[in-house]
């Protein structure tokens, strides 16, 4: 085998494995997650030895695939998860429907046994066809390797496919299973041999250019009325240029933008007029619902995290545009709903029949917000420094400008959207709020921060415990993190909850306290413990990120005060506004 080869002659699988690599890496591939395991041997062999692949190992299938995640989303391109065969792949499947509902571009890659193999009692096999059902965008299973052109051909044009579709209908997770017969090892045979003069630099060609097409430009759309421009989470490549666009759409409408703290928007304020954060506390007023009635809605990807925003719209019942690349049902409110499949750059770019709305319209809608920050502000004033909601508050403005943040769910990202006040310092806000659920956040959070820029993690303890074998990705980690830890001693997100007021069970089944010594977890794991002390120390710890390494910033709170503070300011405030 020449040292400059992409092929590897030593045996069939080997040679297979070199394939499946290099037209990967022809295709833009640059990260592999591998959970450790023999049948996927052929393959992590190939990723392990490739220079332009960097193969990270990771002990934990779970972990792994929440770390690919973070990954993709740190680079908005797909990375390769690869496991041995047997219920390793069934550990992928939270991340793997965590991908699908946010749409992160993952290749999923299953080893497997043999057809002769399967359904014989043969060890660590089970029935991986379709393991991840309808939780993916694409599935197929493999030929077993044979050293033919012919199938090396199919194995090309197969992977070139399953590239386009993990980044085709706003990106996704696709699942390939991978049989393997013996030797999976790089034991040379004759058998790959024979192929040395039928294979070269040629085969390859042209692969390059199967990237992912530019979204079309819709034509013939009409707004009119007095409308909102609605907007969710979303992760353009340019944060700056995506706002640039949203700011012009409003301008043609003359309609406010309510924009989510996952959005880009509260971190480019300028480029918005009549941004609007405050409006969940808007929407639990009645006299604020009545003056600000839209007569339709423009959402931008999804509907925002806000429960009160939601439930006004779903009363309302006024027609909805969905602007989404998705293919699936993008509307949870069940709306008079139409949906461009298209991206809001190439929205604006296209023909618009637009009767602008009065500009009291959104000047109307501006003044409330205010109003409404102003007061919610002057109430946080009336905490101490314990309160959970204070961080929310203080990372925009203390975080050095265009940090990336990862959030977790439950009151982790609902305080964001209370609490995350519109800035233009060009933070990248993250959270998997595709399923909504609390596995993999550290493990999400260290991908993100890979050989990429420092980053902060702001979590719950039930969140962060739920995934404390992401700490041992700390060893290969390149990178910096900063765990900003709620500690509550539960889960808060339940005491907003009818069943708060049944105890019990309420307090031992449903806020599940685990009374766990974070200082003696992180140094199980060798990473670094301090308690912040008030918000001024919190502050001084923000502003100026290490260079490399993870730490924990661990903050107590009260869970059930909180709480209590929340629900009776939002009442109070909402009660006064208008």
């Amino acid at each position: 085998m020449s040292r400059n080869s992409p092929f590897d002659f030593r045996n069939v699988n080997a040679l297979w494995g070199s394939v499946f690599v290099e037209t990967l890496v022809r295709l833009g591939l640059r990260y592999a997650v591998i959970s450790p395991g023999s049948r996927s041997t052929p393959l992590t062999v190939q990723l392990a030895k490739h220079p332009a692949i960097e193969a990270i190992p990771v002990l934990d299938e779970r972990s792994a695939a929440f770390f690919a995640i973070g990954l993709a989303r740190q680079t908005q391109l797909p990375v390769l998860l690869l496991c041995t065969s047997g219920t390793a792949g069934a550990n992928y499947f939270p991340a793997v429907i965590e991908a699908r509902e946010s749409g992160v571009p993952l290749l999923v890659v299953t080893a497997d046994r043999p057809p002769e193999m399967r359904e014989c009692r043969s060890g660590q096999t089970i029935d991986q066809q379709k393991l991840f059902g309808s939780h993916v965008n694409f599935y197929h299973e493999f030929a077993v390797p044979e050293a033919s052109v012919p199938t090396l051909r199919y194995l090309r044009q197969t992977l070139v496919h399953a590239w386009q579709r993990a980044q085709s209908s706003g990106g996704g997770p696709v699942h390939l299973n991978a049989p393997f017969r013996d030797p999976l090892p790089p034991v040379a045979d004759q058998l790959a041999g024979k192929l040395t003069l039928e294979l070269n630099q040629k085969f390859f060609a042209g692969i390059e250019a199967s990237a992912r097409q530019p979204a079309q430009r819709v034509s013939s759309v009409r707004f009119s009325g007095r409308g909102i421009i609605v907007v969710g989470q979303a992760r353009p490549v340019d944060d700056r240029a995506y706002a640039r666009a949203v700011g012009k759409l409003a301008r043609r409408l003359g309609w406010p933008v309510l924009a989510d703290a996952l959005s880009p928007l509260r971190n480019c304020a300028k480029e918005i007029p009549g941004l609007v954060t405050s409006y969940d506390l808007l929407a639990r007023s009645d006299k604020m619902r009545s003056a600000l009635q839209p007569d339709q809605v423009l959402c931008l990807h999804d509907w925002p995290t806000s429960k009160a925003l939601r439930q006004w719209l779903q009363a309302s019942d006024v027609p909805v545009t969905f602007v989404t690349e998705r293919l699936d049902n993008p509307d949870a409110l069940h709306s008079r709903t139409r949906v461009l499949p298209t991206t809001v750059e190439a929205l604006v770019t296209g023909k618009l029949s637009v009767r602008r709305a009065p500009s009291a319209w959104t000047r109307t809608w501006s003044e409330a917000g205010k109003n409404a920050s102003r007061a919610l502000k002057r109430e946080l004033g009336r905490t101490d420094d314990r309160f959970e909601g204070h961080a929310s508050g203080l990372l925009p403005l203390a975080l050095p400008a265009g940090t990336s943040v990862m959030l977790a769910n439950s009151m982790p990202v609902r305080d964001a959207e209370y609490f995350w006040p519109a800035n233009n310092r060009a933070h990248r806000v993250h959270c998997n709020r595709g399923a909504n659920g609390i596995d993999g956040t550290l493990s999400t959070a260290l991908g993100l921060a890979h050989r990429g820029s420092p980053t902060v993690l702001l979590t719950g303890d039930l969140a962060l415990l739920h995934d404390t074998n992401g700490f041992l990705l700390t060893r290969k980690f390149k990178g910096s993190l900063t765990v900003l830890l709620i500690n509550n001693n539960g889960g808060g997100i339940f005491e907003h909850l009818p069943v708060a007021e049944f105890q019990p069970p309420f307090e031992e089944f449903f806020a599940t306290p685990q009374f766990i010594d974070f200082k003696q977890l992180c140094a199980t794991y060798g990473v670094s413990h301090r308690v912040v002390r008030n918000r001024a120390h919190l502050e001084r710890l923000l502003r100026q990120l290490p260079v490399r390494g993870v730490r924990v910033l661990e903050i107590p709170t009260d869970r059930k005060r909180d709480a209590a503070f929340r629900k009776a300011s939002f009442s109070r405030l909402a009660a006064r506004l208008g």
